[in-house]
């Protein structure tokens, strides 16, 4: 459920790419420092664009630092450099999203890939409780996500709106966190109920042809006309409705980065995917 919510290159300025990159580092950074090196294997676009987020509203960035990759120290990088919590609460959620994660990999998995799941899980877990003691408010929110998401997957009669709600709920009520005022948190929930909707629903497309073989749960499975059509719809109601909001956001700090994830990043993310899946569905193959 990571890596969706991308920027696209092309289309960035090249000081816009460079903040992007400085972004993208710093949270890098943040969950090494706050965490563990190993954490830095979870970093996510999602969890960028949340860190992104953040420092926008909050204009919580106070300029680039120079320094080098942890992973390549010949390369040298520059590090957003935030005034408040903004990359600190974004590796907090990255955290916790990935031990849920986890444990969601542990249960649909294959008895190999659930034993190498239960092995790292110690970690994960520790790495969790950290996180969960930082934010709980943070926890509380997944794991509630969790289990109403565990819920809904296993009713017989859940469609596609019951299986995509967790998801869009629980990012909703994470940037609702920010809002100051009634017209903030209005705003930022829908920004964040389209987003959880469009990762959800992207994700289940992504995996729907190994789904189909490995009979877990897909909330396209059960459409029998124009699947592809219906998968194309969904998405492009639920990037329409963040970009909806969104244009009611009055953003300074790194609006050209966030303009091109929403209108150009999520479009070609939605292109990409399901070009995988067109010709399956079409054929008959999947």
């Amino acid at each position: 459920m990571f890596g969706y919510i991308r920027i696209q290159k092309s289309e960035l300025l090249v000081r816009e790419y460079d903040a992007y990159k400085a972004a993208y580092c710093g949270l890098c950074k943040r969950l090494g420092k706050d965490y563990s090196f190993v954490t830095r294997f979870i970093l996510s676009y999602d969890c960028t664009f949340y860190s992104i987020f953040l420092m926008s509203v909050r204009r919580s960035c106070s300029g680039f630092k120079d320094g080098r990759c942890r992973f390549n120290p010949l390369k040298k990088c520059k590090f957003c450099q935030c005034t408040d919590d903004a990359d600190s609460k974004a590796a907090a959620l990255s955290v916790i999203l990935a031990y849920n994660k986890l444990i969601d990999n542990i249960g649909d998995s294959s008895f190999f890939k659930r034993g190498l799941y239960k092995l790292v899980k110690p970690l994960f877990s520790r790495w969790r409780k950290k996180a969960a003691k930082r934010y709980p408010e943070l926890d509380e929110i997944v794991s509630e996500m969790m289990m109403a998401q565990a819920e809904a997957e296993s009713d017989p009669e859940c469609g596609l709106d019951r299986a995509a709600d967790p998801t869009a709920t629980m990012l909703a009520r994470v940037l609702e966190l920010e809002a100051e005022t009634e017209s903030e948190r209005r705003i930022y929930s829908q920004i964040g109920y389209g987003t959880g909707r469009f990762i959800y629903l992207i994700d289940a497309v992504d995996d729907y042809p190994d789904d189909v073989k490995s009979g877990n749960f897909n909330p396209f499975k059960d459409i029998q006309e124009n699947k592809f059509d219906v998968m194309s719809a969904n998405l492009s109601q639920a990037a329409a409705s963040v970009f909806d909001a969104y244009n009611l956001l009055d953003t300074v700090d790194f609006r050209g980065i966030i303009d091109n994830i929403i209108l150009r990043g999520l479009p070609s993310v939605q292109t990409e995917i399901l070009d995988k899946v067109k010709e399956g569905l079409y054929e008959g193959s999947v």
